[in-house]
């Protein structure tokens, strides 16, 4: 047999098997979704939103952790964003790429976005609860949580920056423009769509995460709604890690419900970064 056929043969078969990978993964996806839908549907309701948990699972509901999630996913976008995109502009444009002190930066910064969350929850532990005195706030939940995603943001906006063609920059340099007008007028334009679905996504994990929170000290428990950033709080997935551990079936379902609820944010995250990115993508066409 000859090599060329060797060949063929050899990606048929990666073929063949990412398929069925494929396949068995959303078989397997789709008997969740059925499980989570059946036991939770039938709690959603008007109460299921605006009643606080309670030791009774016909009067538990989601607001609490509802308003939490809110508040700590929106705080993280506020310090995570521009923190993530400015210094991806900066490794990317304006530091030296031949010095071992960037290189060694970007490679860290690579290693941190696989780091487990966990260790960010320890560190958010010592340094925003205890060390800055934070306590156990939503403040503290957030900034543990902007560490955990920073590293995601800023090597999917370094990997959008670097897709910029160069003759984009040299022609805006050959009309006199300054470095700061090239990368203002030319380069996050046409880099934006990435940078946006990248930052989206990494919020979207950040929504989704419990053990940094648990780390850090968030409750389980709230029957009131958080005033301030310095307010303790609890979020959906802390919900769902409750009611999961207790031994009646009623709160089984209503953590499916609260998963259901979850997935709608997650699939409304994602559907907004879509809509982003195929919108600055037809302005740069």
């Amino acid at each position: 047999m000859s090599n060329v056929k060797k060949r063929k043969l050899i990606d048929k078969g990666f073929h063949i098997l990412v398929f069925l990978t494929t396949l068995f993964g959303l078989l397997i996806l789709s008997i969740l979704l059925f499980d989570i839908l059946k036991d939770g549907l039938k709690w959603i309701n008007i109460e299921f939103f605006t009643n606080f948990t309670s030791r009774f699972a016909e009067k538990a509901g989601i607001r609490a952790p509802l308003f939490g999630s809110i508040w700590i996913i929106t705080i993280t976008m506020i310090f995570a964003f521009p923190i993530g995109v400015g210094s991806a502009l900066y490794l990317e444009e304006y530091s030296d790429d031949k010095k071992i002190l960037t290189k060694i930066i970007k490679l860290n910064i690579s290693n941190l976005a696989g780091v487990p969350s966990i260790v960010f929850g320890i560190l958010g532990l010592g340094i925003f609860v205890n060390f800055l005195g934070f306590g156990r706030s939503i403040l503290s939940g957030a900034l543990t949580l902007t560490l955990l995603i920073l590293p995601i943001i800023i090597v999917s906006s370094q990997e959008a920056i670097k897709s910029v063609p160069k003759e984009l920059r040299h022609g805006a340099y050959a009309l006199g423009a300054t470095k700061w007008q090239v990368v203002k007028g030319v380069v996050l334009p046409y880099s934006l769509p990435g940078i946006l679905t990248g930052s989206i996504l990494a919020i979207a994990r950040a929504l989704g995460e419990t053990a940094p929170l648990i780390i850090i000290g968030a409750v389980t428990f709230i029957a009131f709604i958080p005033e301030s950033i310095f307010d303790k709080f609890t979020t959906l997935p802390m919900q769902v890690y409750n009611w999961s551990t207790m031994p009646q079936t009623e709160f089984h379902d209503l953590a499916a419900g609260a998963i259901i609820i979850l997935l709608i944010l997650l699939l409304g995250a994602n559907a907004v970064a879509i809509i982003l990115r195929n919108k600055y993508q037809n302005r740069i066409k």
